[in-house]
């Protein structure tokens, strides 16, 4: 569906007599047919809740839990925004990257994925930004 070239869709008449091929953009499609994400924030209620639960075998020989996490409520994004906790939570660490390769925080010559740079500076600033995040150290990682 995110296909910006177009394609053959096989679109049922308004009278159910059968069917006309008609060339659509998927993309253009769906921007047409959904809501705009900003006109749901208004109504939106509860959190989002991002996190990483990660398992493993330590130095020690032992297993161990990790949980980072960050919830996000719809409400406080919609007051602060106009945008519900989504958009917030997508908007925000994007510019938070971008922020650390323009001032030269995540630079190295080549090319890498943000998981290779250090996660500190990021972290730091998802706290300065409004997405505070949290962390639970050997727990239950099982709902």
């Amino acid at each position: 569906m995110s296909r910006i070239d177009e394609v053959v869709y096989e679109a049922p008449l308004a009278d159910g007599t059968g069917t006309a091929k008609v060339k659509i953009v998927p993309l253009q499609f769906l921007k047409a047919v959904l809501p705009n994400p900003q006109d749901l924030g208004e109504n939106y209620e509860g959190e989002t809740s991002i996190g990483c639960r990660i398992r493993g075998i330590g130095k020690d020989g032992k297993e161990h839990t990790y949980y980072i996490y960050n919830n996000c409520s719809h409400r406080a994004a919609y007051e602060e925004t106009g945008m519900q906790g989504v958009s917030y939570t997508t908007g925000v660490p994007a510019m938070i990257g971008a922020m650390m390769f323009c001032k030269g925080i995540w630079k190295k010559p080549g090319v890498y994925n943000v998981e290779e740079f250090d996660p500190d500076p990021f972290l730091e600033q998802l706290n300065k930004q409004g997405l505070p995040w949290h962390e639970i150290h050997d727990g239950d990682l099982e709902l």
